[in-house]
């Protein structure tokens, strides 16, 4: 690639001899050196593609500069060893503190002291190293660029993990997948769809991992202060108008489909694969399904208790369902509805819906607060099952938002209100009545 050349030509130094793209938030260069790191090898560098899909150009140039900004330090080869040293000496502490002797106790208690002066002077040289490679990042890419760079770094993480956990496992529960290339190929839609604020928001949730005591990096802050006092070369810091790196790349896509195939584990080839908005619908109806269930199924019990109650032994028979039956078998919404309106919500249903042990002995308001959300999550999922078999409710990608379904604008506006009654002390299931006159199946 043309930055990584010029980046090591900056440095002064020579470019890598393999380039590999890899599907993480991180770059770095590996050499694989001789004589204990003293003589130089092959030197191979990784390059994230959501790295490229959440930079510009020039922010890259900062990140290529910082590697080869350690090379031009000369501190790789060395850093080596002294790398491996520190890896010994932590093995060797942990080694004596599982020791079961007293003989372990006497030499590990020795070695400890020698092992804190090592790590202590080793991360002095560690971080001194990081702001080398900083300050030759600054000199080819711009002073803003570069600390532009070490503070998006958390939110462009924050935000490739959400992307992960919401979009590329929608289809986990459902043995699905999103399209060829697109578990990768998706993320730079993400990041286009969603402002900066956003992204930010997404990050301002996660606490950062607490540094070890002898972490070798500097902490963040401290190192875009020291880049910050650098003079001002008027260079911008790359958010203006430029494009995602990624467009370096010759053919993205391309990448994204031979990307996956490397990062996906092998039991993924027996996966479905499926457009995002079939996947954003069969995950809705999943849930939905999932949030009913124990309410069809704490219906079911109630409808038996009131039936036995009142010795309507066939109603009652008819109404024994098992835990594990079929949706078919359980009562549909109008039936729920119908429970409600007879008085079954409060003095039988709430009851029989299921709860961690220590909320069994909440009584009274107390308890119907608890157990409201749940039920209020049970009736919404029966009303997106009937608003999906009636072709009222589409797919919602939303890459700027959270995905899930489209409803009708009467539906957006008046549906929570209509389930708040519903479950309200005194349930009134009118409201959602109403609602529900306009719902017809779609047709075939």
């Amino acid at each position: 690639m043309e930055q990584v050349r010029a980046a090591a030509d900056v440095a002064g130094e020579r470019p890598p001899d393999e380039l590999y793209l890899v599907a993480e938030v991180n770059a770095g260069v590996a050499e694989q050196s001789r004589l204990l790191g003293m003589l130089p090898g092959r030197r191979r560098m990784l390059l994230g593609v959501p790295l490229l899909a959440g930079m510009t150009a020039s922010r890259l140039r900062a990140v290529l500069a910082h590697e080869f900004g350690h090379y031009a330090n000369h501190d790789t080869r060395l850093g080596a060893l002294t790398m491996r040293g520190r890896e010994s000496v932590l093995h060797t502490v942990e080694a004596f503190r599982q020791g079961s002797t007293r003989l372990d106790y006497v030499i590990g208690s020795l070695y400890v002291g020698y092992a804190r002066m090592f790590l202590n002077v080793s991360q002095s040289v560690a971080r001194e190293q990081e702001f080398a490679a900083d300050r030759m990042a600054a000199r080819h890419a711009g002073r803003d660029a570069t600390a532009a760079v070490l503070r998006g770094l958390p939110v462009l993480t924050a935000a490739h993990t959400h992307y992960q956990e919401t979009y590329v496992a929608m289809g986990g529960a459902l043995g699905a997948l999103p399209p060829v290339g697109e578990v990768h190929g998706g993320f730079p839609r993400f990041l286009a769809a969603r402002t900066q604020e956003r992204l930010a928001a997404l990050a301002a949730g996660r606490r950062s991992p607490r540094p070890h005591r002898y972490d070798s990096h500097p902490p963040t802050a401290e190192r875009i202060a020291l880049i910050e006092r650098l003079p001002d070369d008027g260079r911008p810091d790359g958010s203006d108008g430029e494009p995602a790196a990624l467009s370096l790349l010759h053919d993205p896509e391309r990448v994204f489909a031979r990307l996956e195939a490397r990062t996906l584990p092998f039991e993924a080839a027996r996966l479905r694969r499926m457009t995002w908005d079939e996947l954003v619908m069969a995950r809705a109806v999943d849930d939905a399904e999932g949030w009913s269930r124990p309410l069809r199924v704490a219906v079911v019990r109630a409808l038996r208790s009131s039936a036995q109650g009142t010795g309507d032994a066939a109603t009652a028979q008819r109404n024994a369902t098992p835990e594990g039956a079929s949706d078919d078998e359980l009562p549909g919404l109008e039936e729920v509805l119908d429970a409600f309106d007879r008085g079954l919500l409060w003095t039988e249903t709430a009851d029989r819906m299921p709860k961690p042990a220590q909320a069994s002995r909440l009584t009274g308001q107390s308890a119907r607060n608890f157990i409201r959300p749940r039920i209020f999550d049970g009736l919404a999922g029966l009303v997106h099952l009937r608003l999906v078999e009636a072709g009222q409710a589409t797919a919602d990608v939303a890459w700027s938002g959270q995905p899930g379904l489209a409803l009708h604008p009467a539906w957006e506006k008046d549906m929570d209100d209509a389930l708040d009654a519903a479950v309200a002390d005194v349930p009134d299931t009118a409201p959602l009545r109403a609602l529900l006159a306009g719902t017809r199946p779609a047709a075939v």
